[in-house]
């Protein structure tokens, strides 16, 4: 029991060192940053449950990384034009 108990504790002091940066909550706070998982979960809702998970749909990987990759663009403000400014300046890989 002791043995179990000692692991535990090991387990969990790694854990805290290892991820103490990402536990300065009141710092994150006041830069603004998200501390919760609600961003991430509302943004895989938004991007990704509305649009593939309708009645009857069937999506190949391909396909579902495209529509992703330009739902992504579309939903995130400054990223459409960010995208073609892009295009813009660098050019399209061709498809062959």
């Amino acid at each position: 029991m002791y043995e179990a108990n000692r692991k535990d504790l090991e387990d969990a002091i790694r854990y805290v060192t290892n991820h103490l940066s990402m536990m300065d909550y009141a710092s994150n706070v006041e830069n603004k940053l998200p501390i919760g998982s609600g961003v991430t979960e509302a943004a895989c809702k938004t991007l990704i449950k509305q649009r593939f998970c309708r009645s009857g749909m069937r999506w190949k990987d391909a396909g579902i990384k495209t529509v992703m990759s330009l739902r992504s663009l579309v939903l995130t403000r400054g990223r459409w034009n960010q995208f073609w400014e892009k295009i813009d300046k660098w050019g399209a890989p061709s498809i062959n």
